[in-house]
């Protein structure tokens, strides 16, 4: 399974509006292009970055989509009021405990190793880190997405609530560094969202 994400730089007074865009034209306007698995929308209002990340069934699914979600992408951008940029990644590792509620909040992680350290790094994270952010307040869900090529990887681990999320953002970050310093990892950004659409249906990949 692949993922393209379209990180955009939005204004905090059109990100509403971007909000309802990508639920009301962006979802229906992709749904039907082949290999396309399903959508997330994170949201950082205080910042204004939001990271719109779609899923393919095959990294050939997703460069076919490329041409038809450009102009999508871009007019998404337009309306969110701010630049874009967009990564691709293979999605190493999907966890799920329970489906998303409303209300629900994700920390991410940018992460950077030797590519040819990849592997590995994606092995301590399902033996070693994995265990343990199940184990911390809220859990709901984590995925490791990867770029092989260069050595960047992102984690991202959904809890039920901003609380949640608030009140274990001290052992979330013992465990990363511990995570890290195991895979030779260097953590280049951290992240806290809102996630406002949740609708990926990638299955389990742990």
């Amino acid at each position: 399974m692949y993922a393209r994400s379209t990180t955009i730089q939005a204004r905090a007074s059109s990100i509403d509006g971007g909000i309802a865009h990508v639920r009301d034209e962006v979802m229906p306007a992709i749904q039907g292009i082949e290999g396309y698995v399903g959508l997330s929308l994170l949201v950082d209002r205080q910042s204004g970055r939001c990271i719109a990340t779609s899923a393919w069934q095959s990294a050939e699914a997703m460069a076919a989509s490329e041409e038809q979600i450009r102009s999508i992408r871009n007019r998404a951008a337009e309306i969110f009021g701010g630049s874009l940029q967009v990564e691709q990644w293979e999605i190493a590792i999907l966890h799920r405990d329970h489906r998303s509620r409303e209300g629900a909040c994700v920390r991410a992680t940018w992460l950077q190793v030797e590519p040819a350290q990849v592997d590995r790094a994606i092995d301590i994270y399902r033996l070693s880190s994995l265990p343990g952010m199940e184990n911390l307040e809220g859990f709901c869900s984590a995925s490791l997405l990867v770029d092989r090529a260069s050595g960047r990887a992102v984690s991202s681990v959904t809890y039920d609530s901003l609380e949640a999320m608030d009140r274990n953002r001290e052992q979330a970050g013992t465990l990363r560094a511990a995570g890290a310093q195991e895979a030779g990892a260097q953590v280049l950004d951290v992240g806290e969202f809102e996630l406002a659409i949740a609708h990926l249906r990638v299955p389990e990949m742990a």
